[in-house]
């Protein structure tokens, strides 16, 4: 699952040509962290609402930013001491004998309540940058 905002690579490189490589990975660096923190928000109320011990909810890491296949990318994922990654896709979609959980979906949901200030996010943390 993925959010894309269109035109941001445009944008990209024509500030890259005007104030550097290094300046244009800063700032979009910094974006990047600022709309992850949006959508950890957002996932977070969505995991409230099935809560049971809270730790889905405790686990939830934000990547530094790194470059996969071209791409400033940050990973949102689960990581801690209770193990929570091995079941979060359980709660997405389901299993078998539990083919509705209380969670089901919650990981999209938050996706799609998230964009526009994912979005916003992505637009101040540029213009602060600038």
């Amino acid at each position: 699952m993925s959010v894309k905002v269109t035109g941001l690579n445009q944008l990209l490189s024509t500030l890259e040509k005007k104030y550097g490589l290094a300046a244009v990975q800063r700032i979009s660096d910094q974006a990047l962290k600022e709309g992850a923190k949006a959508f950890v928000r957002e996932l977070k109320l969505q995991f409230e609402l099935f809560k049971d011990t809270g730790g889905s909810i405790e686990e939830i890491t934000i990547s530094k930013p790194m470059t996969i296949a071209g791409a400033r990318t940050i990973k949102v994922h689960w990581r801690g001491p209770k193990g929570r990654y091995r079941i979060i896709h359980l709660n997405e979609w389901g299993t078998v004998k539990n083919p509705n959980p209380k969670g089901k979906g919650a990981i999209a949901r938050a996706l799609r309540n998230a964009e526009k200030a994912y979005q916003a996010a992505l637009l101040n943390a540029v213009r602060r940058g600038l």
